[in-house]
C-alpha cells in the first residue's frame, strides 16, 4: 500500500521516510548486518499469561472442523486505552521473551509489559462473554443473513438507530413488515419465516438495511457483513447493492483438494486476478484458474498472493478502498468462482495468500462501512469520531480498535476468508498505519527505538494484530502471515507468547527502494558492493523478511518497472532475438536478472514477485479512471510478449523459472546461514553463502575475471548449478558447466582471521562482466551416481542440465538475417505463441 518506502530498522539504521502520498518515494541507507545462525528463543512466562498464551501456539483443531454457532452475549462496550501511569504488572507478566533476542529493547521493558496486560485483559474478557476467541471470532455465523430453523435471520450492529428494517427484492423494497427490534447491546434482529418450505429471501437477490438515526432521517445501507455486492453495469456511478447469497448445495463449490503443506520458504507470486487478462478488460477467477495459475507452477513458485480481493466499488484503488469486507470483488466473479480458483491452486499445490485491508475501509457512504457513522460516538461506531477516524492522506476512515464489536467484525473476517474460501494465510496491508497514531505519515524512522515504544505507539491497534494473528494460527497452524509495515518495528515479527506482535514475516520494503535508487541515480561504476550486501542483509535477528526487487508497487502509474527503467524505449524495439541486442537492452536484460536473483538470495527468508515482472513486463499499471479516459489498456499482461519465442522476454522468464527451481531443489532460502564473504568493490562483485551454495555476483559493466578467488565453508570439490550467463537465460555461455572447482584449505584451521576472507577454504572460478553463478557442492558418496536422479546429488545438477538441454533454443543464424522490425505485440497479431508446459 505504501508503495516501497522506507528503510527496514535495525538498532543501527540510516534515515527512512514514510510516504506523502501512495506513489511517492523516498529512499534511504543501512549498516551492514549480517544474519547469523538463529538461537532458540527461550519463554518463560507466568502461569495465567502461559495459559492464555498457549492457545496461540499449541496445536489446535483444524479449520476444516465443523464449528457450532456462537455462544455468549453481544458485549458492545468500549474497550478504552488506560492513560494512567503503567502499572506493575505481576509475576506473570514479568518476563518478555523478546528483550532475551534483543536486550537493546530492555528500556522500553514497561512499554512491552503494558500491552501485554492489554492483550491478556482482552482475551480474558473475550473468553468470559463469548466463550474463547475462536468462537468470537464466528461473528459471522450470528450477524448478516443466517439460515436459522424455519427462516432467515438478520442481525446488524446500530446502536445509534433509532429504527430499523431490513428490504430487498423479496418485499418489493418495502420494509413496513419487517421492522427489525433492537437488544440492549445496540443489535438489531429479524427472523423472516419460510414461505412454502423456501426461504423468504431467495438468493441471489438484492437486500439492505433501511435505519432511522437521530435525525429522523431514514437512510439505506448495505448490510454490514454481506457476502456478496453487486453493481449495475448499465448505470454510470450506479452504488453497489448487496446481495444475499446462499446458493443451493448443486450450485454450490465443493473444495476437492487439501491445501498444500507449508513451505520452508514462500516463493510468492502477487497477483490482480482483474488485471491478469492480455486483453483491455476485467479478468474472471475461473480465467485466472485457468489460464495464469498454471504460468505461476510452470515458473516454480509455491505461493500466490491475490490483491483486491474483497469488495471495493473504486477499481484503481487496487482493492485498497474496501467497501463490503465479507464479500470477494464482484467484478471478477460470484464467491464460488472464487473458490473454484482456490481449489485449482490447491490442485497444483499453490498456496494462496489473501492480501487483506484492516487498516482503513473506504469513505463512500452508500457502498461501505462508513454508511453506518451516522454522527455517533466512538463507542457506537466501526470508527473513531473527528481526526483521528479519517486518514487525510488516504480519503479513508480509521477502525476504532478498542471497540469490542469491531474486534469481532476484523476477527471475524478473518476466520470467515480461512474457513469459507480456505485462503492458506494473508498479507496484512497497512500496517504501519495502524501502528502508530501518526500512520507514519511525514514520519522519518531512523531505527531509534523511540519512535516504535512512545505515546505515538497505538497500543489498541497492537493488540487487535496480537489478536488476529494469534486467532489465525490457532484455526490453521500452517498459515502464512506477512506484515506491510515500513517502519521496522520491533517483535512485529515474533510469536505474541514472546511479546511480540506475531507475524511470520515483514515485507523488506527498503530494497526496492534501493534499485529504484540506483538505477535513476548512480551510473554503474559508482554502484557500491557494500551498500547493496548491506540493504539486503539489514533486517532484525530472528525476524523473518520477504524479498522483493519489484511488487505491485513499483509497477503503478507514475513510476517504472525495473525493466523498464532499465531499457525504457528499446523495449519497444530491440527484444527481437532475430537481430543483435543492443548494449542498452544487453545491460538490461543482464541487470534485471542480477537484481531479481540477488534480492532473492541475499535479501529475506521467503521472496515476492508481482505479475509479469517476471519476464520484465514493460510499461506500467494504469487503473481505468478519469484520467486516462476510463481505458483498460495498461491494466492488463501482455503474455504474449513471453510466449512469442522471438522475442527476449523468454529470457528473463526462463531465468525466473530457474532460479525458483534452485529454492526447490536446495532450500537456501530458508537455510539460517548466511555469510557475505566478499563485497569486492575494485572488482564489483559480491560472493556470499546461502546455505551450502556460493554465489558469486559481477556487477562490474566490462572486466571478466578467470580465476577469481571465492571462499567457502566445506572443502571439496564444486559444480556450477544456476549461471545467468547460459544462453537459454540471453547469455553468452561463457561459463562452463561441466568444470570441477577444488577447493584449497587457507590458513589456521579454526582462526577465522587468518583465512581468506574469513573462510576456511577457497576454490577459483571465472566471472563474466554482467553475471552470477551459483556453485554447489558435490557429494563424494554420489560423485559416481550421475544416473541416480532420486538422490539429492544428482538432482543437484538439474539446474545445469536444464540450461545444457536448452541451448538448441538458440535462433540458427539463417534466421537471424531475416529482416524484422520488432515492436510491442498486440494480442490478435501473435502468430506464434509457445505454450507454458506444466504438471497438474
Amino acid at each position: 500500500m505504501y508503495g516501497s518506502v522506507g528503510l527496514f530498522s535495525t538498532p543501527l539504521l540510516g534515515s527512512s521516510s514514510t510516504p506523502s502520498s501512495r506513489n511517492h518515494y523516498k529512499t534511504g541507507s543501512g549498516n551492514k548486518y549480517c544474519l547469523a545462525k538463529q538461537q532458540p528463543i527461550r519463554v518463560s512466562n507466568g502461569p495465567r499469561l502461559q495459559k492464555l498464551l498457549g492457545h496461540c501456539t499449541f496445536h489446535c483443531p483444524s479449520r476444516n472442523s465443523t464449528y457450532g454457532k456462537v455462544n455468549g452475549s453481544a458485549i458492545s462496550a468500549l474497550i478504552t486505552d488506560d492513560n494512567s501511569a503503567m502499572a506493575t504488572m505481576g509475576e506473570d507478566t514479568e518476563h518478555i521473551g523478546i528483550l532475551d533476542t534483543d536486550p537493546g529493547l530492555e528500556p522500553f521493558k514497561d512499554h512491552f509489559r503494558y500491552r501485554m496486560r492489554r492483550y491478556v485483559e482482552q482475551k480474558e474478557l473475550i473468553e468470559k462473554y463469548e466463550g474463547s476467541l475462536e468462537e468470537f471470532a464466528q461473528g459471522y455465523l450470528k450477524f448478516g443473513f443466517n439460515r436459522e430453523e424455519g427462516g432467515i435471520v438478520y442481525r446488524e450492529w446500530a446502536p445509534a438507530a433509532q429504527e430499523a428494517q431490513v428490504i430487498g427484492d423479496f418485499n418489493g423494497w418495502d420494509g413496513s413488515n419487517h421492522r427489525m427490534e433492537r437488544n440492549q447491546f445496540g443489535v438489531w434482529s429479524i427472523k423472516i419465516p419460510d414461505s412454502g418450505g423456501n426461504p423468504a429471501i431467495p438468493h441471489n437477490s438484492r437486500v439492505k438495511f433501511r435505519f432511522k438515526h437521530g435525525d429522523g432521517v431514514w437512510v439505506d445501507r448495505i448490510p454490514a457483513w454481506i457476502r456478496y455486492a453487486t453493481v449495475d453495469p448499465t448505470a454510470f456511478a450506479a452504488p453497489y447493492d448487496g446481495v444475499y447469497w446462499d446458493p443451493p448445495p448443486s450450485e454450490r463449490y465443493q473444495f476437492k483438494y487439501p491445501c498444500p503443506s507449508k513451505p520452508n520458504a514462500p516463493r510468492i507470486y502477487e497477483a490482480h486476478v482483474g488485471m491478469s487478462s492480455s486483453e483491455p478488460r476485467v479478468n474472471s477467477y475461473r480465467e485466472f484458474a485457468d489460464d495464469i495459475l498454471p504460468r505461476i507452477r510452470a515458473n516454480n513458485y509455491n505461493t500466490v498472493q491475490l490483491m483486491a480481493v474483497m469488495e471495493h466499488s473504486y477499481y484503481a484503488s487496487f482493492g485498497y478502498h474496501v467497501t463490503n469486507f465479507f464479500a470477494v470483488s464482484s467484478r471478477s466473479g460470484t464467491p464460488e468462482d472464487l473458490k473454484y480458483l482456490i481449489d485449482k491452486a490447491h490442485s497444483l499445490g499453490l498456496r494462496v495468500l489473501m492480501d487483506v485491508v484492516h487498516s482503513h475501509a473506504s469513505n463512500n457512504v452508500t457502498d461501505g462501512l462508513n454508511g453506518f457513522d451516522v454522527g455517533q460516538s466512538s463507542q457506537d461506531s466501526y470508527f473513531h469520531t473527528g481526526d483521528r477516524g479519517y486518514h487525510e492522506l488516504w480519503d479513508s476512515k480509521l477502525f476504532n480498535y478498542a471497540n469490542w464489536e469491531v474486534l469481532r467484525f476484523l476477527i471475524s473476517n478473518l476466520r470467515w476468508w480461512l474457513e469459507e474460501f480456505k485462503f492458506d494465510g494473508f498479507r496484512f496491508d497497512g500496517v504501519t498505519s495502524m501502528l502508530y497514531h501518526h500512520h507514519g505519515v511525514n514520519m522519518t524512522f531512523t531505527g531509534n527505538y523511540n519512535e516504535y515504544f512512545s505515546e505515538a505507539t497505538d497500543v489498541d491497534a497492537v493488540v487487535y494484530l496480537m489478536l488476529a494473528n494469534c486467532l489465525i494460527h490457532k484455526i490453521f497452524p500452517d498459515a502464512t502471515v506477512s506484515a506491510e509495515d515500513v517502519s521496522g518495528m520491533p517483535g512485529l515479527g515474533r510469536p505474541v507468547a514472546e511479546g511480540g506482535t506475531g507475524f511470520d514475516y515483514r515485507l523488506a520494503m527498503a530494497i526496492p527502494d534501493k534499485w529504484i535508487d540506483y538505477l535513476k541515480n548512480k551510473k554503474d561504476e559508482e554502484w557500491s558492493m557494500k551498500e547493496i550486501s548491506s540493504s539486503l542483509t539489514n533486517r532484525r535477528y530472528a525476524e523473518k523478511c520477504i524479498s522483493y526487487a519489484e511488487s505491485h508497487d513499483q509497477a503503478l502509474v507514475g513510476d517504472k518497472t525495473i525493466a523498464f527503467l532499465l531499457m525504457d524505449k528499446e523495449m519497444y524495439s530491440g527484444m527481437s532475438c532475430l537481430t543483435d541486442a543492443s548494449p542498452t537492452i544487453d545491460r538490461g536484460i543482464s541487470l534485471h536478472k542480477m537484481i531479481h536473483f540477488i534480492t532473492m538470495a541475499l535479501g529475506g527468508e521467503g521472496f515476492l514477485n508481482f505479475m509479469g515482472n517476471e519476464f520484465g513486463h514493460p510499461e506500467w499499471i494504469d487503473f481505468p479512471r478519469e484520467g486516462n479516459d476510463w481505458s483498460y489498456e495498461k491494466c492488463r499482461r501482455q503474455w504474449e510478449l513471453v510466449d512469442t519465442d522471438h522475442l527476449r522476454y523468454k529470457y528473463m522468464n526462463a531465468f525466473d523459472t530457474a532460479m525458483n527451481l534452485l529454492d526447490e531443489k536446495f532450500s537456501f532460502l530458508a537455510s539460517t546461514k548466511q555469510i557475505v564473504s566478499s563485497t569486492d568493490e575494485e572488482h564489483k562483485v559480491i560472493v556470499f553463502e546461502r546455505g551450502d551454495l556460493v554465489f558469486v555476483f559481477n556487477f562490474h559493466p566490462e572486466n571478466t575475471y578467470d580465476g577469481y578467488k571465492v571462499g567457502c565453508d566445506l572443502p571439496g570439490k564444486y559444480r556450477v548449478a544456476l549461471d545467468s550467463d547460459a544462453c537459454v537465460f540471453g547469455g553468452q555461455g561463457r561459463v562452463g558447466h561441466d568444470a570441477d572447482h577444488f577447493t584449497s584449505p587457507e590458513g589456521i584451521p579454526g582462526v577465522p582471521e587468518t583465512n581468506f576472507n574469513n573462510r576456511p577454504n577457497s576454490f577459483k572460478v571465472l566471472s563474466p562482466a554482467r553475471t552470477c553463478v551459483v556453485y554447489y557442492r558435490v557429494e563424494e558418496s554420489l560423485e559416481e551416481s550421475d544416473d541416480d536422479h532420486n538422490s539429492t546429488g544428482a538432482n543437484a545438477t538439474l539446474v545445469a542440465d536444464v540450461v545444457a538441454e536448452q541451448e538448441s533454443l538458440e535462433e540458427p543464424a539463417s534466421v537471424k538475417d531475416h529482416e524484422f522490425k520488432p515492436r510491442l505485440i498486440e494480442g490478435s497479431e501473435v502468430e506464434d505463441v509457445v505454450e507454458e508446459a506444466t504438471d497438474d
